[in-house]
């Protein structure tokens, strides 16, 4: 077998068309960890809804993990409260802009992260886009409670393990893209001369 000039005989074989494919796997796993995220969130929070009453403190280990459902309008840390059609604009733009870079990324890594983020997103999301008061206008619920800090869910699980796995990438210099390269020496015989 004949190598091309200058190429080593052992060297990787990556064609565009590898790398299309690695990249719509990847787009899937975003898109498919996102919607599982999507739908476990929501049914947590039809099942919240279904057994808690607002303001009902239910001990799961003692006041290390307590259930507690209350709606919040704002943003993490009942932040913004009255900027809820802004939040709902924002998540909305993140959402698109993750599925968008989602495109490119070739790192499964990468894929998680981003799906857990878009799951957390598109969760919070539809609870602004379909719940009261309103649309666009809706109150998120939130009913996981923890000592010392904010009642949460599980779309806000996927935002915050998605955005440390992101800074840790980050940390460890694993891109979630590569720039496209020339691809290798053609198969075919013929296109080499």
């Amino acid at each position: 077998m004949q190598a091309a000039s200058g190429a080593a005989l052992n060297a990787p074989h990556t064609t565009s068309s590898d790398r299309s494919i690695r990249r719509r796997g990847h787009l899937l796993l975003v898109a498919g960890l996102a919607t599982v995220w999507v739908v476990v969130d929501q049914v947590t929070k039809e099942w919240a809804l279904a057994r808690l009453d607002p303001g009902e403190v239910v001990p799961v280990l003692g006041e290390l993990l307590q259930l507690r459902l209350v709606f919040n309008p704002g943003a993490a840390f009942s932040l913004g409260t009255s900027a809820t059609p802004v939040f709902t604009v924002l998540a909305t733009v993140v959402s698109l802009a993750i599925l968008w870079f989602s495109r490119q990324v070739i790192s499964p890594a990468w894929g998680v992260a981003l799906g857990l983020i878009a799951g957390g997103a598109v969760g919070n999301l539809v609870d602004r886009l379909v719940r009261a008061p309103g649309f666009a206008r809706g109150h998120v619920v939130d009913f996981l409670a923890l000592p010392n800090w904010p009642v949460f869910n599980v779309a806000d699980i996927g935002v915050t393990c998605g955005a440390a796995l992101v800074v840790l990438l980050a940390l460890r210099g694993i891109e979630p893209t590569e720039p496209d390269a020339p691809d290798a020496a053609p198969d075919n015989p013929q296109e080499r001369a």
